[in-house]
């Protein structure tokens, strides 16, 4: 019972936090001197054509009438048409998305084991691990953009071993099932694709996850070192249990519930660096589709993906919030 109703306060949670993001795009537009019925006609509209448009997009009501509108539009995943693409901006993102959520969880899953390469070896002090904990805390304190540019200009332009834009050098390939590249390669056993596809996402996939990697080291380490103090662990090595047994079994698992936090903290931390790397890499993301559009004052397409991501980071945490409680009982709010 008090699992449900922790759970049942998370969701809760979400959902105002939810809907307060909604709100605050809504107000954004309207406090912006950007009118979107002449962004949308073009600028050689005539005012009478901009008046009837106004009229046709319901912005002559008053504006908690058109709030709960735009929330009923957005809850159903209508952003709204792009100014620029001219197609509905949920359309425009379903187009971009399986590029970005390749990147993404391809950079996460490098911060985590890049992480925990890092917490465990500090804690345990294996050999090398000063050389790990220097290269991981000399990346995190460079910008994304300048390690995304020294990759480029180590492993592209001197070394050359890793390419610098684009996806793949293959000219033609398979879109389906998912749209990632390198999920699609595998399910159509095309192997050749598939490392060529790995090598094209490295650099981007390295240039988001090195940061991620440090915090998700640090808080590992820390929760490590004061479960390691704790009585039950010297219980358990009274009882004669031997030592790699006691860590993994009952430190990590002790542990892990503030690296789990900060795991869900890091992937929206990373969509928000998402942008600038796909920008740099030409990666054909929701990113490179924001930055696209930034200039042009696509107000639809910058608070759709804007609402979109905001719901994916709330619901990230959300359910880290819950599988924290679920792998450590004691947690109850």
């Amino acid at each position: 019972m008090n699992r449900l109703r922790f759970i049942a306060k998370r969701l809760l949670a979400a959902a105002v936090i939810v809907i307060f993001l909604i709100a605050a795009m809504f107000l954004l537009e309207h406090m912006s001197k950007l009118d979107p019925a002449h962004a949308y006609l073009g600028a050689g509209a005539s005012s009478q054509a901009v008046a009837a448009e106004r009229i046709k997009l319901g912005l002559n009501r008053p504006i908690l009438v058109q709030f709960v509108d735009y929330l009923g539009h957005v809850l159903t995943g209508n952003f709204g048409i792009s100014y620029r693409t001219r197609n509905p901006v949920f359309s425009d993102i379903k187009e971009y998305l399986p590029n970005t959520i390749e990147l993404a969880v391809f950079s996460l899953i490098l911060a985590v084991l890049l992480g925990l390469l890092l917490g465990l070896a500090s804690t345990l002090k294996i050999r090398g691990f000063r050389l790990i904990q220097f290269i991981l805390i000399s990346g995190a304190s460079t910008p994304v953009f300048l390690l995304a540019y020294l990759g480029i200009l180590i492993f592209y332009a001197k070394l050359h071993i890793l390419p610098a834009s684009g996806m793949t050098s293959y000219q033609s390939y398979p879109t389906g099932p998912t749209g990632m590249l390198l999920v699609d390669s595998l399910l159509h056993l095309d192997f050749g694709l598939f490392f060529n596809s790995l090598q094209y996402i490295i650099l981007p996939g390295l240039s988001l996850a090195i940061v991620p990697a440090l915090s998700i080291g640090r808080v590992l380490r820390g929760s490590l070192l004061t479960t390691m103090r704790q009585d039950f662990i010297r219980t358990a090595r009274s009882k004669g249990l031997n030592e790699s047994r006691v860590f993994l079994r009952h430190a990590l698992r002790n542990s892990i519930g503030p690296a789990l936090s900060m795991i869900g903290l890091q992937a929206g931390l990373l969509l928000a660096s998402d942008v600038v790397v796909e920008q740099i890499f030409s990666w054909p993301g929701v990113g490179y589709y924001i930055a696209q559009s930034i200039p042009v004052g696509d107000f639809p397409a910058i608070s759709g993906v804007t609402i979109f991501f905001g719901i994916f980071y709330v619901l990230i945490n959300t359910l880290v919030d819950i599988g924290q409680q679920l792998a450590d009982p004691r947690i109850r709010t």
